[in-house]
């Protein structure tokens, strides 16, 4: 009998020891994420969370399995920029006024990595301690800023995110595009601190007279060119008329002494 409890007990703390050992969440505290990388596995493609339990059994094979622990902090990215609205030098020199719609401003973006994008990340760039991280996410926020700007300098159906932007310090439209760009970013925010403003109003109305000029000028070369294109047609027609009655000449040239009597002859009448 006392073998046999003996048995029982030993087999309760193997179980116990291996639910411990096999027991991941543990290792992970509750504002980081873990990535498990193991020998037999290689990384597992769920992060380990704080609170959330789970068991892994190559975890009791020795020296196998690594938990990597990971801080998802939030990242600060402030930035500068300047430049012009779209085409804004040349309306201003075209209509003679001294604005050039320039713009300035300095922003702040903030954002953290989403915990179920950080399994891709770390296989994608090889990411294996918490400075590479840092260095991802510093990168991560120039690729924003990036984007951010292409947008600023193309205008057009844009032209009301910048204003957005640069009045009223925010623009959830081009928050949103970001967000959808950078599927991996998660509480996203971006926001103007200080900027200068161009006169947007006066920049619509110069940019759809200009527009308007022009496309006046389009229609009027446009119908130039039809008129000059029929003219050579034309020409070109009579060319290849002369151009048979040459041949012609060519191959019965009795045609000529003929064509110089008919003409002698209209004369003498």
């Amino acid at each position: 009998m006392k073998k046999f409890f003996a048995t029982l007990l030993i087999i309760f703390i193997a179980a116990v020891l291996a639910f411990f050992f096999g027991w991941t969440q543990m290792e992970v505290p509750p504002d980081s994420v873990g990535v498990i990388r193991s020998k037999t596995h290689g990384i597992d493609p769920r992060p380990v969370k704080a609170g959330e339990f789970r068991w892994l059994w190559y975890k009791l094979i020795p020296t196998n399995v690594k938990t990597e622990i990971f801080r998802l902090n939030t990242v600060y990215h402030e930035f500068f920029a300047k430049n012009s609205l779209p085409s804004g030098q040349v309306y201003s020199a075209f209509f003679g006024i001294g604005s050039g719609f320039s713009w300035e401003m300095n922003a702040v973006l903030s954002f953290s990595l989403k915990p179920d994008s950080l399994i891709p990340l770390v296989t994608d760039y090889n990411i294996g301690t918490q400075d590479d991280l840092a260095a991802l996410e510093r990168d991560i926020a120039g690729q924003i800023e990036a984007f951010i700007l292409r947008r600023m300098n193309l205008g057009g159906e844009f032209t009301g995110q910048i204003e957005d932007m640069l009045k009223n310090g925010s623009s959830p439209e081009m928050e949103e595009e970001i967000i959808r760009e950078f599927s991996h970013v998660t509480s996203f925010s971006l926001r103007v601190k200080s900027a200068d403003i161009p006169d947007f109003s006066l920049y619509l109305q110069i940019k759809g007279l200009y527009d308007e000029f022009f496309t006046g000028q389009k229609e009027s070369i446009s119908e130039n060119l039809k008129e000059k294109t029929i003219d050579r047609a034309e020409t070109f027609l009579r060319f290849g008329e002369l151009e048979q009655y040459g041949a012609l000449l060519t191959k019965y040239p009795v045609l000529l002494d003929y064509l110089v009597i008919e003409g002698g002859g209209k004369q003498g009448r």
